[in-house]
């Protein structure tokens, strides 16, 4: 017997001179970088917290906190990675995935192609069950003042063996 499970997840970061811009786990040249305690990495962090909220299991920052330094300046991939094995020990496994990054500048088409590979290697499904898409916005709020980047993701999975529960 199958379950489906659907998560949502959302995270936005402040762009800082100083620090690398990571997305999707691409390193992309700009002149800013986004600041936060590990990479910040904020498709992927959107993509974990859609995961994590699909398994009923809170946010990420109940796994991965900001003030342990454990998790000080560490990949976001590495912390993908361990959110797959969080997925597998419940018996999930990727449907899909639908992400949007928002960011005024820098231009990502050409970094999407590399986010996806990225993202499903780590979570071990097909290329094709992750779709990133690209927005800014129009130069309106934070994003579109270039003070930060903004992502969204929706996760649907499928969990194994499992009894339905009615409630």
């Amino acid at each position: 017997m199958s379950n489906f499970r659907i998560g949502h997840g959302y995270d936005v970061h402040k762009l800082v001179s100083g620090r690398k811009l990571i997305l999707g786990g691409v390193e992309i040249p700009h002149s800013l970088g986004l600041l936060g305690h590990s990479d910040a990495d904020v498709l992927i962090h959107a993509v974990m917290d859609a995961i994590v909220g699909a398994l009923g299991l809170g946010d990420i920052g109940k796994h991965f906190p900001d003030n342990s330094d454990e998790f000080l300046d560490i990949s976001s991939m590495t912390l993908l990675l361990r959110v797959r094995e969080l997925m597998e020990s419940k018996k999930a496994q990727i449907v899909n995935i639908d992400s949007t990054l928002i960011a005024q500048k820098p231009k990502l088409m050409g970094y999407i192609d590399k986010m996806r590979e990225n993202i499903s290697f780590v979570l071990n499904c097909r290329k094709d069950c992750v779709n990133i898409k690209a927005t800014t916005e129009e130069g309106l709020g934070f994003t579109g003042q270039q003070e930060g980047i903004a992502a969204h993701a929706v996760v649907l999975l499928e969990i194994k063996n499992t009894a339905a529960k009615l409630i």
